[in-house]
């Protein structure tokens, strides 16, 4: 609300600090979750894994109702596919569990960022640059933490303690960013853009009551992964979109509108994902 206000009175250009966001304190963040003592990532391969398993249905699953009503799967698919698990995801899992929660939560942001710069390119594009995924922050921070996590290195206070300051200020800073992004939201495709909407946390709902009773987890894990399901889509879908020339303004009214509605759906994915 703070971001979105602020943009109102003062229109303000966010393209450094989603930067700094993107390159800097989300990297940070991954880095200090995935390194940190009390996480093993061995711990979380079932959680990996019906995630992924989520995230790749979630596309399958719209394919009939594209065909339907007769749009461009490039254009809506990988809305349906990559949520925003970086703005949303992360805030709503930290104050849903508290830094319990964050683990699953950068889990969640890890897989659908690999995926997202891979799967989703392709499905755009049929194009891959896997070096230029490599040169990605998000991707070297999230190698560099799984190393950590794997081999049980112990980093030097002197260096870990700044890097978790800087992953503090992801959360805040991606909250902001989404808020102004709110004020930029295009209705000349409402009608994609209302579809998207509706169809992804449907879509990601659906797709967790086929994936769940496969896998044991914890609830606060089961919890997550509902809420990761039912996550609207993310901002870099339409960078991506833009990228390409893959109707852009399409996917910016999926991705604004979906997140719009992410004030109905959220709620609803929460009202069963919190403990009791």
């Amino acid at each position: 609300m703070v971001g979105y206000l602020y943009a109102r009175l003062r229109p303000v250009n966010m393209t450094a600090v989603n930067r700094l966001t993107m390159e800097v304190f989300s990297p940070a963040l991954l880095f200090s979750v995935l390194s940190d003592e009390s996480f093993n990532i061995m711990d979380y391969q079932p959680l990996a894994l019906a995630a992924t398993l989520i995230l790749l249905g979630s596309g399958v699953i719209v394919l009939p109702l594209i065909r339907l009503f007769g749009i461009n799967a490039k254009t809506f698919v990988p809305s349906m596919m990559f949520v925003n698990a970086g703005n949303m995801g992360l805030s709503v899992a930290l104050f849903a569990f508290g830094e319990i929660g964050m683990p699953a939560a950068v889990l969640f942001l890890m897989i659908t960022a690999i995926l997202n710069f891979t799967l989703g390119i392709y499905i755009v594009s049929q194009h891959t640059a896997w070096l230029s995924l490599l040169k990605t922050p998000l991707i070297q921070a999230t190698l560099a933490g799984l190393v950590v996590s794997v081999t049980r290195v112990e980093v030097p206070t002197l260096l870990l303690t700044p890097i978790e300051m800087l992953g503090a200020c992801a959360v805040p800073m991606m909250l902001l960013s989404l808020g102004v992004r709110l004020t930029d939201i295009d209705l000349t495709h409402w009608k994609i853009g209302l579809v998207g909407a509706l169809v992804r946390p449907v879509s990601g709902a659906l797709m967790f009551l086929l994936v769940r009773p496969w896998f044991t987890l914890t609830p606060i894990q089961a919890g997550g992964l509902l809420i990761f399901a039912m996550l609207p889509p993310a901002v870099v879908n339409y960078i991506i979109a833009e990228q390409y020339q893959q109707e852009p303004h399409k996917v910016a009214a999926i991705v604004m509108l979906g997140n719009v509605m992410s004030f109905i759906s959220l709620p609803i994915a929460l009202a069963f994902a919190l403990p009791s």
